[in-house]
């Protein structure tokens, strides 16, 4: 029990696109260890579904007084423990907490999004900064949205990136000087 408490979270550096072969390593080994992903929704097309949320890293709980970290590195699939002038970077055991809370079993979060297909919008920041419009599909894996604006005097579909959407309550009914294009003008 004593051996447990000094245990601490710490971030493996892992080989490109081999987090699952180093966390099966690290657990044969007996380490402890957590490798949180995230399930994105078919809509994404892309060829998996199921991605590492954070690319080339994984956790591991280690006592770091014994000789269990200078072990980490061996293991097939490590690059190394993730260290700041030679001190393992420690991650809040709170940080850890929160995405088990988060996943579900085998580390798998589901990816969801705040807006919703037909929620009006408004746009700050790139061409259309300023511009309100009407969400049309939910955001691609390239984190890209399409919105529904009045560009020209037409309604037009395009793509904006994620960060520059800013969703508020609005009231039912059609946007401010927007006019679908069945209905006739006022």
């Amino acid at each position: 029990m004593v051996e447990h408490a000094k245990r601490q979270w710490c971030a493996v550096y892992t080989k490109p696109l081999k987090e699952e072969f180093a966390e099966m390593n690290l657990r044969q080994r007996g380490i402890p260890t957590f490798l949180p992903k995230l399930f994105l929704p078919r809509a994404a097309n892309r060829k998996k579904q199921i991605v590492s949320l954070f690319p080339s890293y994984l956790f591991v709980r280690l006592n770091l007084f014994s000789d269990e970290h200078a072990s980490v590195g061996w293991c097939p699939g490590v690059k190394r423990l993730l260290a700041f002038e030679g001190t393992p970077a420690i991650v809040e055991d709170s940080l850890i907490q929160f995405l088990t809370t988060q996943a579900g079993a085998e580390g798998i979060i589901s990816s969801r999004c705040n807006v919703e297909v037909g929620q009006q919008v408004s746009i700050e920041g790139g061409p259309f900064d300023g511009l309100v419009g009407i969400i049309q599909e939910p955001p691609n894996a390239r984190g890209r949205v399409k919105v529904l604006l009045e560009l020209l005097k037409r309604p037009t579909k395009v793509d904006v990136p994620v960060q520059f959407i800013k969703a508020s309550w609005v009231a039912a009914g059609t946007l401010p000087g927007f006019r679908p294009a069945t209905q006739p003008p006022a």
